[in-house]
């Protein structure tokens, strides 16, 4: 993508009312004050549904068409990919959905304990260096951050084309004593996934089923 038309999508997203973009300042100062707050910005009660790493935010958008009274919210730091979300929901008229401009790591400086109820990682970049164990999204610091801001019956869903993700995950999640509720290696191939996990697909997931790979799939709590 050009540097023109980042700048162009930079810009238009500034004049959307479903994307927030706080200064890490701003977010580390506890001053970001949808904090505990984010019902009063979707003017209702329902439940709040988070994606991570959203990328050009087409799970996000996909999950509020299907449901509409719940509230998702789409967080990534590339603001130039999840545009594209966006701005399609301010053109289909979805109020149940926004995007959020941060990194993960900050996340609970967004959002109140107990506030959300649950949430979604798609297709991370699995971080496969052994160095790169601490930027994984599914790592035992990532869930604590996780854990703070869900409700107690929450629940998290990692959905991913990696094989090492999904092992990792896994694994992780059965050492450290986390509830797996699902497990699917397969979900494409194998009966029993939630309809919400084959139903939307992503425009990488697209590619990833014609080059035959398998889409992978967890549903646990973190105890």
């Amino acid at each position: 993508m050009g540097s023109k038309n980042k700048l162009k999508r930079f810009r238009e997203n500034e004049t959307f009312g479903n994307v927030m973009q706080p200064s890490r300042e701003e977010a580390v100062a506890g001053d970001f004050a949808l904090k505990g707050k984010w019902n009063e910005f979707f003017k209702n009660d329902n439940p709040i549904v988070l994606e991570l790493g959203c990328g050009k935010g087409e799970y996000s958008v996909g999950l509020a068409e299907r449901y509409p009274d719940t509230n998702f919210i789409g967080i990534d730091i590339k603001g130039a990919r999840f545009w594209r979300g966006a701005k399609t929901a301010v053109e289909n008229g979805l109020h149940n959905v926004a995007f959020l401009r941060t990194q993960i790591e900050l996340i609970e400086h967004f959002f109140a304990e107990g506030e959300v109820t649950e949430i979604w990682i798609t297709f991370p970049d699995p971080q496969i260096k052994y160095k790169r164990t601490k930027h994984r999204l599914t790592n035992s610091e990532f869930l604590q951050r996780y854990k703070k801001i869900l409700k107690k019956d929450g629940f998290m869903n990692l959905k991913t084309d990696s094989e090492f993700m999904h092992g990792y995950t896994l694994g992780l999640l059965h050492g450290e004593g986390h509830e797996v509720i699902y497990a699917n290696h397969n979900v494409y191939r194998n009966e029993g996934a939630p309809k919400v996990v084959t139903a939307i697909q992503t425009f990488y997931e697209q590619q990833y089923l014609e080059q035959n790979k398998p889409i992978t799939y967890i549903k646990f709590k973190i105890k």
